[in-house]
């Protein structure tokens, strides 16, 4: 990373994707749910959950914003984008 503003902008990434990580578990504890629960209510496998949950922090896929719909309806939230 020697070129200007790269490290930045990486820790800057970081920063946002381990608020979405804090965010969606916090939505699952808050509503006293389990991996399974979330993941019957999507219609899918614990698994699946698991590794949405865990994303953030492994950066190997990005969930689409129909998927965090998803999860966070299954939570019994809603989610809400902010352009700023």
């Amino acid at each position: 990373m020697q070129r200007p503003g790269v490290r930045a902008e990486v820790e800057r990434l970081e920063r946002e994707e381990s608020a979405l990580l804090d965010a969606l578990l916090m939505a699952r504890q808050s509503a006293g749910l389990t991996q399974a629960q979330v993941a019957e209510r999507m219609g899918t496998q614990a698994p699946a959950v698991a590794r949405l949950e865990r994303v953030p922090a492994t950066g190997k896929h990005s969930p689409s914003v129909a998927t965090l719909r998803r999860y966070v309806k299954a939570c019994g939230k809603r989610l809400v984008l902010k352009v700023a």
